[in-house]
């Protein structure tokens, strides 16, 4: 007999199984617990259900529910019974429940690890992925409630039902029973339900931005009724801009007798509007945004630009105001763009646009832009047009409460109108999630990120998101892993995403220069092996160079298969009468235009010195908004084969979730249909094609300039080449590596009450734990006083080494803490002397006897868990160089054989460990080894929070690890491998 809530032991309301998701279409709703108080939503949901879904909830004609169904539906303990409800605007659109059951299907209570579960969606809600949203979560609550698998009868009928289980990726069994289909499936994440969950999250967060930037009408709520003022600039602005939707201002203030301004229906609320409104720009001061965004979600407006301040920038009241707007705006599906936000901008042809205060709206282009100030978003929207550069969309998010550059990505993804997307972020909500949506973008597109607030050690105002605590430097290393293009300023982010959108990337680092000036030539072949380029003799054309010379050159340039790009330099040519002349640069431009069409696709760049016109010549020479039927430039063309320098996969309407990763179709979800894919903004798909010419020719005023951009995207395009084939993670199944034995270890040191602060292990416990991993770590036996040292020794063998391992002596061979080679009883005793006159007590100094490890290269690898980024694996050598110059390397684990050899390579003092000034070179593959070690050691196990391995000594023949510090602790949280949510800022 099933027990009844009464008896059952009852546990406190669990707030964190709380969660807002994105829907299939874009809108958001909320997931939470079914508690006692919802007796009446939960009625008033299912009157609103069908005949139908009944039957196929009950498997019988069920028109309403009892009393007795109400109380078992909403009274719950949380752990044998559990329910979960979907909410919009406060009421139920979906409810999912588990019953705890036995072997014989009975109700049961812990341990038993089976439950039954069931879903029930409104009609009007079906086929917008609400119960694979559920599914989600019931199965995460689940889990932490010790239960392993749920088990559903399901009437052959409800194929939509049955949908919802098959796709969602966990291994699974089914059987004919009775008339009905009994699905059983194991509730262990598997590959295939993250790429599930992954590509959802993917294809929902995307829409939610479409849905903003391509709206089929807009309300600027707070147009005021005389010119000036926010609200009637952003009219004024999507007027001129010549939006194709429909627009409205509104304005409670308004007379009654207001029938329009500026030429658009005018009205007092949104009430009024005969029709629903897809977005609403909000202009009004901060105490009255409550009450705008409360007529938006009732009368179903979509998305929300919120320009007000007022909010998280003024302080901690600021930012409870802040929370409260997200909050709101979510409890009726919309999401947020802002609030403190300069705007957004389309410039598709179909949409045209201009929501922001940006008096002029840009060109049409293929660059996406984000950013999180509205200073820095002026200046990038000027510097661009300056420059004759299009945009294909633009997001000015402020204080980024909802909308962050995390959706941005995964929007530029899909666009098909993007082809570069530039971002300037002063925070990073959640670096885990970004790194992996990076990865994937930059895998058919370039990313160019500039982070701003990197050493100030706190948040900017206005950005409450948790802080990460490893060092920009780590930062940048883990950006570059995930082939984000980090530069630091605004201009060098321009002047990247100018070269990526109009020219195609290079096939290596061989750079010609040619140019009528031999010393801006010198200039930029300098810059050129500065930043790490190859390249060829500058090429002078002289002063009395025509344009036509500098066709021929450059088209001969272009031709050589032993140059990868070229970079024209150029400077007013002298006349006959020894004056200097601007020259025709429209010229000119037309002269390079021509040769670059006419030759192999290679990027060109263009460093001039004060030659008029010709920039602007260049920048309007070929539009950066490529024709929907012709192939795009870089991303937006036909995927290259493996290897291939040039050339990007497109941005499909079904999109991957990573490289070389294939997305499972969306399920229907219950009673559901299956809801387009296709992305935002696109009438037609992407034409196929070969590589594209190049576009537009990037003009630069200054080598250094043009150079760096150029060196970003041959870097770029390595990366490119290499994700084409990504890196393999070893599994060392072999008899060096214990997983189940390293767990049940890790579990008695933490014991079964853990200290939350964790805890350091003893060197016998470490060496103990890295041996089940393959990581020997030489033994060292302790000497307070010389007879122990002795009698050490004569354990270990000699020739030893006497150390200091007290805290402020640890490593610091300099100090004289550290005594090699002793060969024998009479040098130790010596040393033992020397050591503890000079530097102190044996009880201060903590000495050690170890035996000598063969000579090599002394280095540092080290492992940590940060809580936003993840698990971190880093590289350097010992002493000066990695703890002065800051020299190590850093990568996300795991990490594949590709990212350990690249990552003992990317260190300035790389070459010691190659055979620098003759030195013989060290083992670096068993190097590489080790760091795949470690990474699998804290990746099985994130309770290992830290470890520290040094020195390593690598020598021409093997390594030694000679010391090793490890921490225990529970393990943090792992957000990403969870059910999808948004963020709670």
């Amino acid at each position: 007999m099933e027990p009844t809530p009464e008896l059952s032991p009852h546990h406190a309301y669990p707030d964190h199984w709380e969660a807002d998701v994105v829907l299939r279409d874009g809108g958001t709703a909320r997931i939470r617990p079914i508690t006692t108080e919802d007796a009446e939503r939960l009625v008033s949901f299912y009157e609103q259900v069908s005949d139908e879904s009944k039957y196929y909830r009950f498997f019988a004609p069920y028109p309403r529910l009892s009393d007795r169904d109400v109380h078992r539906f909403t009274h719950h303990d949380y752990v044998d019974r559990v329910g979960l409800a979907v909410t919009i605007g406060g009421e139920f659109i979906g409810t999912v429940r588990f019953d705890r059951i036995n072997d014989q299907g009975r109700p049961a209570s812990a341990p038993a690890d089976e439950a039954e579960v069931a879903f029930l969606v409104q009609d009007a809600h079906q086929g917008r992925g609400v119960a694979s949203a559920l599914l989600e979560h019931i199965a995460a609550v689940a889990r932490e409630r010790g239960i392993r698998r749920f088990a559903a009868e399901v009437l052959p009928a409800n194929n939509k039902m049955i949908k919802v289980f098959r796709d969602a990726g966990y291994t699974q069994q089914r059987s004919f029973e009775d008339g009905s289909v009994h699905l059983t499936l194991d509730l262990e994440p598997t590959e295939k339900s993250l790429a599930v969950q992954r590509g959802r999250e993917q294809r929902a967060e995307a829409r939610s931005v479409q849905r903003l930037l391509a709206p089929g009408s807009v309300a600027v709520i707070g147009t005021g009724r005389t010119p000036g003022g926010v609200g009637r600039t952003v009219l004024r602005n999507l007027l001129a801009a010549g939006f194709t939707g429909r627009t409205y201002a509104v304005n409670r203030a308004f007379d009654e007798g207001l029938a329009t301004l500026d030429g658009v229906p005018a009205h007092r609320s949104l009430g009024e509007i005969d029709e629903r409104v897809d977005l609403a720009v909000i202009a009004v001061p901060a105490h009255r945004v409550p009450e705008a965004v409360a007529d938006c979600g009732e009368h179903g407006v979509q998305g929300l630009v919120v320009l007000s301040a007022g909010y998280a920038e003024r302080g901690s009241a600021g930012r409870e105001l802040q929370r409260e707007l997200v909050r709101q705006a979510r409890s009726y599906g919309m999401r947020i763009i802002g609030p403190n936000a300069f705007g957004i901008i389309n410039t598709a042809e179909s949409v045209r646009l201009n929501a922001s205060l940006a008096p002029e709206s840009p060109a049409r282009g293929r660059i996406g832009l984000f950013t999180q100030s509205g200073a820095i978003g002026i200046a990038l929207l000027s510097g661009l047009h300056r420059r004759g550069a299009g945009l294909s969309s633009f997001i000015s998010a402020g204080n980024r409460a909802d909308v962050s550059g995390n959706d941005f990505l995964q929007y530029s993804f899909e666009d098909q109108d993007t082809d570069v997307a530039l971002l300037y972020l002063e925070s990073l909500g959640n670096p885990r999630k970004f790194t992996r949506l990076a990865r994937r973008t930059a895998a058919v597109k370039p990313v160019v990120v500039v982070k701003g607030a990197r050493h100030s050690g706190t948040n900017p105002p206005g950005h409450a998101v948790p802080v990460s605590r490893i060092p920009d430097a780590t930062v940048s290393a883990l950006m570059r892993q995930a082939g984000v293009i980090r530069v630091d300023t605004v201009t060098e982010m321009v002047d990247a995403g100018l070269l990526l959108a109009g020219q195609p990337l290079p096939a290596g680092p061989r750079v010609a220069i040619l140019g009528n000036s031999e010393s801006l030539g010198l200039l930029t072949y300098d810059a050129c092996l500065a930043e790490g380029l190859r390249p060829r003799p500058p090429r002078d054309l002289t002063t009395a160079a025509s344009p036509q010379d500098f066709r021929d050159a450059l088209a001969e340039a272009l031709a050589d298969g032993t140059c990868d790009a070229v970079i024209v330099t150029a400077i007013p040519w002298v006349g006959e009468n020894g004056e200097a002349e601007t020259g025709d640069g429209e010229v000119l431009a037309a002269a390079l235009r021509g040769a670059a069409a006419g030759g192999p696709a290679k990027p060109v760049a263009v460093v001039h010195v004060e030659i008029g016109g010709l920039a602007e010549a260049l920048a309007a020479a070929s539009s950066t908004a490529a024709p929907r039927t012709r192939p795009t430039t870089l991303a937006g063309r036909p995927a290259a084969a493996p290897g291939a320098p040039t050339g990007a996969a497109p941005a499909t309407a079904t999109a991957p979730t990573g490289p070389g990763t294939e997305a499972p179709a969306e399920p229907a979800g219950a009673a559901g249909t299956t809801e387009p894919t296709e992305p935002a903004g696109t009438t037609e798909p992407e034409a196929a094609g070969p590589p594209a010419r190049p576009g537009r020719i990037p003009a630069y005023p200054a080598a250094e300039r043009a150079v760096r951009a150029m060196a970003e995207a041959v870097k770029y395009a390595q990366w490119r080449r290499q994700a084409a084939t990504p890196g393999k993670v070893p599994e060392f199944l072999d008899e060096t590596t214990d997983e189940p034995g390293a767990a049940a270890l890790i579990d008695t040191l933490l014991g079964p009450a853990p200290d939350p602060r964790g805890r350091p292990l003893t060197h016998d416990e470490a060496r103990e734990l890295l041996g089940r991993y393959g990581i020997p770590v030489r033994p060292t036996l302790p000497a307070p006083d010389p007879e122990a040292a002795v009698a050490a020794a004569a354990r270990l063998g000699y020739p030893v080494a006497l150390k200091t391992t007290a805290p402020h002596l640890r490593h610091r061979a300099d100090l004289g803490g550290v005594r090699l080679d002793l060969t024998d009883e009479d040098a130790l005793r010596r040393a033992y002397a020397e050591v503890t006159e000079l530097l102190g007590k044996p009880a201060e100094l903590l000495p050690v006897v170890q035996s000598m490890a063969p000579r090599g290269v002394d280095t540092v690898v080290r492992a940590s868990i940060d809580a936003a980024a993840g698990a971190v694996l880093s590289f350097g050598l010992a002493g000066a160089p990695s703890e002065l110059l800051g020299d190590t390397a850093h990568r996300l684990v795991p990490a594949t054989d590709r990212d350990a050899a690249e990552l003992i390579r990317s260190i300035k003092a790389a070459p010691v460990l190659f055979g620098w000034r003759g030195s013989a070179p060290v083992d670096t593959p068993a190097l590489e080894e080790l760091l795949l070690r470690l990474s699998r050691l804290v990746d099985d196990h994130p309770e290992v929070v830290s470890v520290a391995l040094e020195p390593v000594v690598v020598a021409p023949q093997g390594l030694t690890v000679l010391g090793a510090t490890v921490r225990l602790a529970p393990p943090p949280p792992r957000g990403d491998l969870g059910p999808r949510r948004l963020p709670n800022y």
